[in-house]
């Protein structure tokens, strides 16, 4: 399966993807295409983490959900995905919700990248301090809800974000930890509709913000 890749790679170059251990924190329509693409890329060690499930409001942008997995852990179909794409590839998949109480259990200083893709505030700020702390680069995804242009997509140091108000939340509990590292994110410079019932979203957007964080990954890698 790696015919293509190594026309543009080099056997070491795969080989330094193959053997890094890679953590990705939520596994909806960022969390999702970010996974699919970095095992079809190479990568051999993923642990994924998300304890929702697939609904049917899923099926318009996230690439994990297909009807037969609706009510199945995203998880879990994250393994049954991969193990169809890449039988050698090992996957660790937690059904759970990742929060300041149960962190510590997954020995963030064991990966060499963090992806996170979750939706909780609170979350995203305990994997960037844990990060910080064992020296574990992280990208992260901000929002991506309520836009239509995936061009606007960037990746940048969260202290240089603009139109992003998760970014800004992010920021000011950042600041209340003392933590003021180069985190790179994954933002969009387009300003969000306006919605009056709710955040809205398309396949384009995180689905592409899914693409660069994997992306960015195998890029530093090589």
């Amino acid at each position: 399966m790696y015919e293509r890749i190594l026309r543009i790679l080099s056997l070491e170059e795969l080989d330094l993807i193959q053997n890094k251990k890679i953590l990705i924190v939520g596994l909806g329509g960022v969390g999702g295409a970010a996974f699919e693409a970095l095992v079809r890329t190479g990568i051999k060690s993923i642990t994924v983490i998300d304890n929702d499930e697939f609904e049917i409001s899923n099926l318009n942008r996230q690439l994990l959900s297909t009807r037969s997995y609706i009510g199945k852990n995203k998880a879990f179909s994250a393994y049954m995905m991969a193990k169809d794409i890449n039988p050698d590839v090992l996957v660790d998949y937690k059904e759970m919700f990742l929060d300041e109480s149960n962190i510590d259990d997954l020995n963030i200083g064991h990966y060499d990248y963090v992806l996170d893709c979750c939706d909780s505030v609170n979350t995203k700020v305990a994997l960037i301090e844990k990060c910080v702390h064992f020296g574990v680069k992280i990208i992260a995804s901000m929002g991506t809800g309520n836009r239509l242009d995936p061009t606007k997509l960037i990746i940048t140091d969260i202290w240089r974000t603009n139109y992003d108000p998760l970014a800004k939340k992010i920021r000011s509990l950042l600041r209340k930890r003392n933590i003021n590292s180069k985190i790179m994110v994954v933002t969009s410079t387009e300003i969000p509709r306006k919605s009056s019932d709710g955040v809205g979203s398309l396949a384009f957007v995180p689905n592409c913000a899914g693409f660069f964080m994997a992306s960015f990954v195998i890029n530093d890698i090589i």
